[in-house]
């Protein structure tokens, strides 16, 4: 199916928060690419968009396959839409700068905490056909891109918070939890 009827034609599923025993194990490889694949896909990017988020991995919905979607912008502000299966990150060794901004998680609504991460990633991987892509990219979506590479590693942004900071992070999604049922964003 075509990327931009992926991007049209799922509902959107509940989010699993951050307890959940999917979101912190390896997900494991996508190998077969057809319509049930690209039925989830379609599901993940309707998920993505009532979330109102920049990107989304399959655990983060449930299911332990190595794909996410993201719909977020570039350092330049320009938009970049897709589906990543299988993927591999890699931190470019020249332009090693560093950017320090408020990154928050689908899977625990409503915080945010400062995280510093790579302004820019490469990601490579496979579409939802199977094939070969690559994903160059700077400021927000670099960022994207690591994140949900990270879901899929059963990395969870607060693995990446200080002890402190972690807290901080639970405490401001208490505080606004109760708008975020347990079905969000499901309608």
């Amino acid at each position: 199916m075509p990327l931009d009827q992926l991007m049209t034609v799922g509902l959107a599923l509940p989010i699993v928060r951050w307890d959940a025993p999917v979101l912190h194990k390896p997900a494991r490889p996508v190998q077969e690419f057809g319509p049930d694949l690209w039925n989830l896909i379609a599901d993940m990017f309707a998920t993505n968009r009532a979330a109102d988020g920049a990107g989304l991995a399959a655990p983060q919905v449930g299911v332990d396959l190595a794909v996410f979607v993201y719909d977020t912008v570039d350092d330049r502000l320009r938009r970049h839409a897709g589906v990543v299966c299988n993927p591999s990150i890699e931190v470019p060794t020249r332009d090693r700068r560093v950017v320090t901004e408020a990154e928050g998680c689908l899977s625990l609504p409503g915080a945010y905490s400062q995280l510093p991460r790579p302004f820019r990633a490469i990601c490579d991987g496979q579409d939802q056909f199977g094939q070969p892509i690559s994903i160059d990219g700077t400021g927000y979506l670099a960022r994207c891109l690591l994140h949900e590479t990270d879901h899929l590693s059963g990395i969870v942004l607060e693995d990446r918070l200080s002890a402190r900071a972690r807290a901080l992070h639970r405490r401001a999604h208490a505080a606004v939890a109760e708008e975020y049922g347990p079905d969000w964003p499901a309608r």
